[in-house]
């Protein structure tokens, strides 16, 4: 659909095309700065199916520093234009009083809301559709319960400020709440975490790749050379890091392997690379938790789970995504749902105590009866903790690409919702409770991903990552690294090369880079 959307605020294009992509799928967006409400006679119909107003204006533009507190008015109006090339009408107006001490950025924050509701009531008319997260499309909504935790906002605060300035239903809004609950019992440190770090380290091979991944991915078949160099460099890399560290007295709360799939390589040079980190890493038998991703069933070997078990790593993720054999194939994962059963249950005979499987809601062909039987079958095994992902449509996946072709076809909304419903209620029947979640962008339905586990068994790295509370150190290729100031908790971002070619030609480089960025959030301790 081609949409015009007028403005009189040039600041918040991309929120408000944000909003506009939950109602409308691959919209055409044309974003016109006005500075009043343009009508039907300004545009051009024969190009556009769609025209959205929104204006927002205020007894003052000031600050409303030493003034009475401003009232707020914001106005969304949608033509739509119809078979018969008449024009049908929405409209919607918020009204929001801001305090008369508002600070600009706390001013200009309510005027993006202002318009986002405005522009959320006018779709919401429009469709019929309602959105659960209401105008909220980050990736961490669990941050906002956080933020008003420790602003001292009670619990009643907290709900209605939740509900009123980003319009969050009360499901979502008593989700995160269980969720945050959860992870202060898991870490009940949480807030005071900022002078240590949790390290993830890429490796970027895979036995193939999936059709819904943009991760960093290659095949490993055939590459033996550049796993070599790969490893390598990032042997590197964690001598040098495990250097700085132990000069600063830098602690490390937890360590993750990620991918691709880190499984991918041998049981040898798995063995050799966890010799590196506890040689180079400080305190490692300290870390509260290690996580090696075994996502790929078909990776999985007796020789491999030793290596696991040697070095004392007993968290690990088997990954079904499906148990129906047809899906696992369009999609791209060479493993068979036997070799998932058995896979699991080798590493439970193996003294993996803390397995995570993910499942995916809305993969291709699956509706409500396909994921009933996905239930059904993880019944069977009960792993630790289940992280339960709404399909997203990464904009340079395989699936994406080929999103209208039958092979590729998903859900709708309603079924998308079902499924969501059915793995809360599961959880619920089953001991597991919600203790993370994040959002993407173009997620189905506008819905969620929820990590549930059996209480005592949570991914302390997963909590860590959503909720920035901490610098994560990213190692290996295609690893981003987040700073996180531990005064300011200001972030900043700092990637490593996705190409392990990239990767081996500068990682001697990119380890520089790291250490001088951490030498400024932290600086060598004065003797007391």
């Amino acid at each position: 659909m081609r949409i015009q959307l007028n403005a009189n605020e040039a600041a918040f294009e991309r929120s408000l095309v944000h909003i506009i992509q939950l109602y409308v799928e691959q919209p055409e967006v044309t974003y016109v700065v006005t500075d009043g409400m343009a009508g039907v006679e300004e545009t051009e119909w024969e190009t556009f199916d769609a025209v959205l107003t929104l204006r927002t204006d205020s007894s003052t533009r000031a600050e409303c520093q030493n003034s009475a507190p401003c009232s707020l008015r914001s106005y969304g109006s949608l033509q739509i234009r119809l078979e018969d090339g008449s024009v049908k009408w929405y409209e919607a107006e918020h009204t929001r009083a801001v305090a008369a001490d508002a600070t600009h950025e706390q001013f200009r924050k309510q005027v993006k809301n202002g318009l986002c509701h405005a522009l959320l009531r006018v779709l919401t008319e429009w469709t019929g559709i309602e959105q659960p997260w209401g105008i909220l499309t980050g990736v961490r909504p669990t941050k906002l319960m956080h933020d008003a935790r420790r602003r001292g906002l009670a619990a009643d605060a907290a709900r209605k400020e939740l509900k009123e300035d980003y319009l969050v239903t009360d499901q979502k809004v008593a989700l995160m709440e269980r969720i945050v609950e959860r992870q202060l019992t898991a870490l009940p440190d949480l807030d005071h975490l900022q002078k240590e770090i949790s390290i993830y380290i890429g490796i970027p091979f895979c036995p193939t790749k999936c059709a819904y991944c943009t991760f960093p991915a290659y095949d490993i078949n055939g590459r033996q050379g550049s796993v070599n160099s790969f490893l390598g460099g990032l042997h590197y890399e964690i001598r040098e890091i495990g250097r700085f560290l132990k000069e600063r007295g830098v602690r490390i709360t937890t360590i993750y392997y990620g991918g691709g799939t880190p499984t991918s390589i041998t049981a040898e040079e798995m063995d050799m690379l966890y010799e590196e980190m506890y040689e180079s890493f400080p305190d490692v038998g300290m870390v509260r938790e290690i996580t090696v991703e075994a996502g790929r069933p078909d990776t999985i070997t007796p020789e491999k789970l030793d290596v696991l078990r040697k070095w004392n790593i007993d968290r690990i993720s088997i990954n079904p995504q499906s148990y129906i054999q047809e899906t696992l194939d369009i999609i791209g994962r060479h493993h068979t749902v036997e070799e998932t059963i058995d896979k699991y249950k080798l590493a439970r005979e193996m003294g993996m105590n803390n397995i995570n499987m993910d499942l995916i809601i809305g993969l291709p062909g699956e509706g409500v009866e396909e994921f009933a039987h996905t239930l059904r079958e993880t019944e069977k095994l009960m792993p630790e903790s289940l992280t339960v992902h709404t399909l997203s449509f990464k904009r340079a996946s395989e699936m994406t690409q080929h999103r209208g072709e039958e092979k590729f076809k998903v859900a709708d909304r309603h079924e998308i919702a079902q499924m969501m419903t059915a793995a809360s209620e599961w959880t619920d029947a089953h001991g597991y409770v919600p203790y993370y979640l994040y959002r993407q962008k173009n997620i189905l339905g506008n819905l969620e991903n929820v990590g549930y586990s059996i209480p005592g068994t949570e991914s302390l790295y997963n909590i860590l990552i959503i909720e920035e509370i901490q610098t994560i150190l990213g190692l290996g290729c295609g690893a981003t690294t987040k700073w996180v100031h531990p005064e300011t908790g200001a972030i900043s971002r700092f990637a490593n090369p996705k190409e392990p070619k990239v990767y081996n030609d500068n990682y001697v480089e990119v380890t520089r880079k790291k250490i001088e960025m951490m030498e400024k959030l932290f600086p060598m301790q004065s003797p007391s």
